[in-house]
């Protein structure tokens, strides 16, 4: 994770995401969550207020985050159904990493269940 590198160099980041259970997982810089169709974590492309959004949401977890490993999840929605988004905007079979991130993903979800109880 590049993040890491750059915060071991004393520079704070903030990684925007629509996966950031496995963000965390990975120990990510300060995290923010979004839930949109990948490729599209900051909004929707030309719609200045919901990009604006997301970037202030960023802005605000660098300056108010003392510390690495901070997670913010924007409740921020999609303008349309997300499923009907995701197929619009990708192809049929997910490509090797889409498909491992979506494995580490089922399986942080399925341990923090099993955690729960």
């Amino acid at each position: 994770m590049l993040a890491r590198v750059i915060e071991a160099a004393g520079i704070p980041t903030v990684t925007v995401t629509m996966m950031p259970e496995l963000a965390a997982r990975y120990r990510s810089s300060r995290i923010v969550g979004v839930e949109f169709p990948y490729g599209h974590s900051f909004g929707i492309p030309g719609a200045a207020d919901m990009q604006r959004r997301v970037l202030t949401a960023a802005i605000e977890l660098l300056t108010t985050a003392t510390e690495a490993e901070t997670r913010h999840d924007l409740d921020e929605d999609w303008p349309i159904d997300r499923k009907v988004a995701y197929k619009a905007w990708h192809p049929p079979e997910p490509s090797p990493i889409v498909a491992h991130s979506i494995e580490e993903l089922r399986t942080a979800r399925r341990d923090a269940a099993q955690a729960d109880g």
